[in-house]
């Protein structure tokens, strides 16, 4: 899209974090996007994450909700957990539901906390993973994908960000993701990561900038 008119991007999440992050990483990049969550469309539909996979889960939600979408919408979804070496990759997908099915973010962190309490620091090797899936306006699905490499504290520790993100430290810092800030996590985080492949495609298929810029 050319000028300064705002492409809309529905993000099938009624996660607010994950809303807020992507419109910044956005706007940080000059691109004419304006992201809304699944609450503009009067809520995100139930969707069972259930396909073991990244994409597969993020496919499901991305269908779900341009179901109720308007014709031609652009829609975008989310799948992302913390892999974890010492647990062979987990909790992996199942990051959202580790501690049970209700999904709550302070259960699963301090569920981690504990299943790793005692593992040495060698051990505690982990990346946080993130695929982006959006479908365009003609139906066409394009997958970004963004990863981060770090290890795991033994307590959580800052108040920033969400998620795992207070027990983990990326390499080449000593501070957690909740620690770092919106402008350093905007550099090097999983989903900016994944975001900048998704934004550099946008740029190649002639996506407009903000007015202005």
């Amino acid at each position: 899209m050319r000028g300064g008119a705002r492409a809309v991007v529905y993000l099938a999440s009624g996660n607010a974090h994950k809303a807020a992050e992507l419109q910044a990483l956005a706007e940080r990049d000059g691109l004419a996007l304006e992201i809304r969550s699944a609450k503009a469309l009067g809520g995100m539909p139930a969707v069972v994450e259930d396909t073991g996979t990244f994409v597969g889960n993020a496919r499901k939600k991305a269908r779900a909700l341009r179901a109720i979408a308007p014709p031609g919408s652009l829609v975008l979804a989310d799948d992302s957990g913390v892999c974890v070496d010492f647990l062979d990759g987990g909790p992996g997908v199942e990051s959202a539901y580790f501690a049970g099915p209700a999904g709550d973010a302070v259960a699963n962190l301090r569920k981690l906390v504990e299943v790793m309490r005692g593992v040495p620091a060698g051990r505690r090797g982990a990346r946080f993973y993130c695929l982006l899936l959006l479908i365009d306006g003609a139906g066409e699905e394009r997958v970004f994908e963004g990863a981060c490499a770090g290890a795991l504290l033994d307590e959580p520790r800052g108040g920033a960000g969400f998620g795992y993100d207070p027990l983990f430290v990326p390499e080449g810092f000593t501070a957690s993701y909740a620690e770092l800030g919106d402008e350093v996590k905007g550099r090097l985080s999983h989903r900016a990561r994944a975001w900048a492949a998704l934004a550099a495609w946008w740029r190649a298929r002639g996506g407009g900038r903000q007015a202005g810029d």
